[in-house]
């Protein structure tokens, strides 16, 4: 198998110019202010250091830029991420998240590698969106504590639990946290309308100007909220220490179940985010490629410290509305960070956690597709079920088993309904074949012709079956026509193999004819065609009644007229 590794940023500079790289700095530098508070409000939301966000935003950012499949993907840490992060934090600790990471990123390395990128597409909608809108959900509960100031010690990952630990805390809500939350929501959700109607503010992405408003509003005010100085200390003024994330080959095992969530999601959320991104600027990306340098990516991050990463929707949209055509603008969009870091890390001190908790409940409530359950009335009761199945599963109890779930029941139901689609019907034959010496003494046919219609797999072999059944008569010669079967897989052959024995201990003669391509390339291979007879094996319908005229004796002594 040949590996191709090509990134995009190949094809890019050979007509690279001044004029795009002026509209490539503007949108890196864009995406990388709205990049500073979501990569922090996303790692303190998965229970990490608002450090780690920057550091993985940096890092995973600039390699899939360089490597990426895509024009115009930014990558980064995502909200989708965050319930799988807190989890992976709350039961294995930081070193073993990092080792997941890296883990997952040899794992999605691996799925580009082996060019799989086209199979991510194999999953339904209905998982997708079943299992986005339940990440929503819990990324919402996630920020009630910082939202309203709980005094809780720590938050359970688990859903039940969570909901108990916060009922039984909901008294310890701080007054000056919960309005300074309160009027950074509304500030964020009426910012696009207040944009419009003031041109200098439409320069400034919303969550940038939420963080600077909230912060100054907190410090001029002297509010007595908690702050990333508070709880994280601030972030350094420095390049992050270089190295392997300090775990123990005890814990490997543990972390492969963990590792596999993220390389899913991971690969699932930045082919769909590239996906997305190619119908805006009408380009094509390399699903293999892509994977190849998310892989990486999630490997080189966490030796700096940062966390799992992958394509973000929300940032890849703003750099292309912003003007960005090549990955020239994520690299900006993370040099522009890591300026940011090396000059004014200082002041994120200030920031309070109610304003970043804010944030991070309107990336909540904008990445949930909630019209979806309004629209569930027009469509099938598998559909709802699998969607509403994945988006239950997901908030109650587990990502990895809600979207195992959802492919389950997408599977069983679309076996289900192709073996509906298949079908097996009597074809009355025409006035040839009602001659005397094709008729029993009593007028029934001594030849029976049936179609097939679809695809004869495991999920319908069993309609074979209608062929032996006694109300069907007894006839000394059986056609099947599969001039309209598409697909047999081996299951099929199984059954078409022990039709035709059985037929044969009744004395009767099984015809095929109208083989197209792909039944017939197995039929052929697995030595059926051999078994019945190439002269069995005809063209088309009429032909294979012209073969039961030469089988079939003569009653009535006249002439066999040749077909």
């Amino acid at each position: 198998m040949k590996i191709a590794f090509r990134p995009k940023l190949l094809d890019c500079l050979p007509t690279y110019d001044r004029a795009q790289f002026g509209k490539d700095l503007g949108a890196g530098i864009t995406v990388g202010v709205l990049a500073l508070p979501l990569a922090m409000a996303f790692a303190i939301a998965s229970g990490v250091s608002p450090t780690a966000g920057i550091w993985t935003a940096i890092v995973a950012g600039l390699i899939i830029s360089l490597l990426g499949g895509s024009r115009v993907q930014i990558g980064g840490p995502t909200g989708a991420f965050i319930p799988i992060i807190y989890g992976i934090v709350a039961a294995h600790g930081f070193a073993n998240l990092l080792g997941a990471t890296m883990l997952a990123g040899v794992m999605l390395l691996a799925m580009g590698l082996t060019r799989m990128g086209q199979l991510i597409r194999f999953i339904p909608v209905t998982v997708v969106i079943g299992f986005t809108n339940g990440i929503a959900v819990v990324i919402f509960l996630a920020q009630i504590k910082d939202f309203f100031g709980l005094t809780i010690a720590s938050l359970p990952a688990e859903f039940f639990a969570r909901i108990k630990v916060l009922a039984a805390h909901a008294h310890t809500v701080d007054l000056p946290t919960l309005a300074l939350s309160i009027a950074c929501l509304i500030f964020l959700l009426f910012y696009n309308r207040l944009a419009q109607r003031f041109a200098p503010l439409r320069r400034a992405p919303g969550p940038l100007a939420v963080l600077v408003v909230g912060t100054v509003a907190a410090w001029a005010l002297d509010l007595p909220v908690e702050t990333i100085g508070s709880r994280f200390n601030g972030i350094p003024q420095e390049l992050p220490a270089f190295g392997l994330p300090a775990m123990s080959i005890h814990d490997f095992g543990k972390l492969i179940s963990p590792a596999i969530t993220i390389a899913l999601l991971g690969a699932i959320e930045s082919l769909l985010s590239a996906r997305v991104a190619d119908s805006q600027i009408d380009d094509r990306h390399d699903p293999n490629q892509e994977l190849v340098a998310q892989g990486l990516a999630n490997i080189v991050a966490p030796l700096c410290g940062g966390f799992a990463a992958t394509g973000a929707i929300a940032r890849t949209s703003t750099n292309v509305k912003s003007g960005g055509r090549t990955p020239i603008a994520g690299i900006i969009h993370a040099l522009t960070l890591l300026a940011v870091v090396l000059v004014a890390a200082p002041l994120a001190a200030y920031v309070p956690l109610a304003t970043l908790s804010a944030i991070v409940m309107v990336v909540a409530i904008n990445m949930g597709e909630w019209h979806e359950f309004k629209e569930l009335h027009r469509y099938s009761w598998n559909y709802r079920l699998i969607l509403v199945s994945v988006f239950l599963v997901t908030v109650l109890f587990d990502l990895t088993i809600a979207v195992e779930l959802g492919m389950v029941l997408a599977s069983l139901f679309f076996i289900y309904r192709m073996s509906e689609l298949t079908r097996i019907e009597r074809l009355p034959l025409d006035d040839e074949a009602q001659e005397p010496h094709l008729l029993y003494p009593d007028g029934t046919l001594r030849v029976a012709a049936w179609q097939l219609y679809g695809s004869l797999f495991f999920g319908a072999v069993n309609k074979l079956e209608e062929l032996l059944d006694p109300r069907a008569g007894h006839p000394e010669v059986v056609i099947l026509d599969t001039t309209r079967l598409v697909q047999l897989d081996t299951t099929g052959l199984e059954g078409l193999e022990n039709l035709r024995d059985k037929l044969a201990k009744r004395g009767c003669t099984l015809l095929l004819c109208g083989l197209n391509s792909q039944p017939g390339s197995l039929l052929y291979r697995a030595g059926f065609i051999d078994a019945v007879g190439d002269d069995n094996v005809c063209a088309d319908l009429p032909h294979a009644i012209a073969r039961a005229h030469r089988l079939l004796p003569n009653l009535m002594g006249g002439h066999q007229e040749e077909y």
